[in-house]
């Protein structure tokens, strides 16, 4: 799928406005295997007992929650490895990031909007003085303000502490539209929430690829989550995104010690000596 896109343009989007929509960026083959791997997905969930529902994220069982989308599904490393997304994660965040988290929201007719909030608010503490963490928010349908898109508060990425922030969020948030096939990347300050499907039968289906600099503790630990079969079949790459190679999380100190991928070093814990 060839595409004209202009990647310096599309960062200089995210670092004034928090955000850019890139549309039509992946093909229909890749975009059809992604919306078969949810379907599979929520059918497994609901046929061992796994419940769809997060009672501390939405008002109401219409908001489906689908966690941790590369445990269950190759496509959705294949979407990790994007190269138009990860470009705009590292003129974001810069080349040392892990893949934080993944989840999808799928949201039916009736379904409410979660509290509004930043990312990155969640896993580091104020003052956040610059982009740490960014989403790449895959649209695996069309979505618009009356299926649920996305809402976002414009600006609100400049809002360096809770003091900033001010009571009427929901009120200034303004929907993301985007076709499917397309992307959202949204730096991790922005503050935003899921909107309201208020439609009578339409379904909106996006997933959440959180990245965040590899100083910061991932919200999954893949390689709990992952089975040792699928681990096994990852590729070096991929278990560097995933935080799940030998150096973990310390490639930022790596160039400064004589530390480096590769030879798996000696882990074995000395005996204690009298």
């Amino acid at each position: 799928m060839e595409l004209a896109i202009d990647l310096e343009s599309l960062a200089q989007g995210i670092a004034r406005d928090g955000f850019v929509v890139v549309p039509n960026v992946i093909s229909e083959e890749l975009l059809e295997r992604a919306q078969t791997a949810i379907e599979r997905i929520i059918e497994t969930m609901r046929a061992e007992g796994i419940d769809t529902f997060s009672e501390s994220l939405d008002p109401n069982e219409a908001n489906l929650r689908l966690y941790h989308l590369a445990a269950w599904d190759p496509v959705f490393i294949e979407l990790l490895r994007h190269p138009v997304a990860r470009a705009l994660v590292e003129a974001t965040i810069g080349p040392h990031w892990l893949v934080s988290n993944f989840t999808a929201n799928v949201a039916l007719p009736g379904s409410g909007s979660m509290n509004v909030h930043s990312d990155q608010a969640l896993v580091v503490p104020p003052p956040w003085t610059e982009p740490w963490a960014i989403n790449v928010i895959w649209c695996l349908d069309d979505v618009h303000e009356a299926n649920g898109a996305t809402r976002y508060v414009p600006g609100s990425q400049h809002w360096a502490r809770f003091e900033d922030v001010p009571g009427d969020l929901l009120a200034r948030s303004v929907a993301f539209s985007a076709v499917a096939g397309s992307f959202v990347a949204m730096e991790g300050r922005v503050w935003h929430t899921s909107g309201a499907n208020v439609t009578k039968d339409e379904r909106r289906a996006m997933a959440f690829a959180y990245y965040t600099r590899d100083f910061i503790r991932p919200q999954v630990n893949w390689a709990m989550v992952m089975p040792p079969e699928d681990q096994a079949g990852l590729d070096d790459e991929a278990r560097r995104m995933l935080g799940m190679s030998v150096m973990g999380n310390i490639s930022i100190g790596g160039a400064l010690t004589r530390m480096r991928e590769g030879r798996r070093p000696d882990l074995r814990i000395a005996p204690l000596r009298g």
